[in-house]
């Protein structure tokens, strides 16, 4: 079998995996397919990581329909792009989601490449804005760290600063001032665990902010 003759194996594969899922689906609920494709009412935004291994529905057992996505490398909120300024956007004034949820997982390829600022190509442009999380914070990151705990540490402060950032995008704000019910959350998943931990950031208005953050922070004193 030739390499192209692998690759479309693999490929069939999928679609066999596909019917199986929708398959196995409809024989837990009959009209699973028909509810799911008259409405999209999700309670939950959540922004992740790429890496293939932090699949969001799956570690949060949640079906489709009932969390809304959005993904890059490092979970990172930038207020220049359009893409996860327009999901949030979306998320919030749309669907209504109540939750935001910025979820970042210790292991994070992304984090650790900004922090050994190693070049890969054009994501170092990408990085660059976990770079800058690692300056600010260098101070709790200091050389008496081991090199896996203060990876870790960085993996944690990248989610709280991309809090901050969503906080502070005109989306939340206005949603905040007109009176919607809305949430921020930060939190981390472990791969050698499976399991979720809450950072301790959790905001729902403005004046929350700050001393969350001074809390959060004074945990790395």
């Amino acid at each position: 079998m030739n390499g192209q003759d692998k690759d479309n194996h693999t490929l069939e594969q999928l679609f066999s995996n596909n019917k199986n899922w929708a398959t196995a689906m409809v024989a837990q609920d009959p009209e699973f397919f028909k509810k799911l494709a008259s409405q999209q009412s999700p309670q939950y935004l959540w922004i992740g990581c790429s890496d293939s291994r932090v699949p969001a529905n799956e570690i949060v057992d949640l079906l489709p329909g009932e969390l809304f996505v959005h993904r890059n490398i490092a979970n990172v909120v930038v207020h220049t792009d359009l893409n996860c300024l327009s999901v949030l956007q979306f998320a919030i004034d749309v669907l209504g989601v109540k939750h935001v949820i910025v979820c970042g997982h210790y292991g994070c390829s992304g984090v650790h490449t900004a922090m050994a600022r190693r070049r890969v190509g054009l994501a170092d442009n990408w990085l660059r804005h976990v770079q800058d999380v690692h300056q600010k914070h260098e101070r709790y990151l200091g050389d008496v760290l081991p090199t896996a705990e203060k990876q870790d540490r960085l993996c944690e402060l990248n989610v709280i600063e991309q809090v901050i950032n969503v906080c502070q995008t005109t989306i939340v704000q206005d949603a905040w001032e007109r009176g919607q019910e809305l949430t921020i959350h930060s939190w981390i998943y472990g791969l050698k665990d499976g399991l979720l931990r809450d950072l301790g950031v959790t905001v729902n208005r403005p004046e929350e902010l700050a001393p969350m953050l001074q809390g959060a922070f004074a945990r790395y004193e």
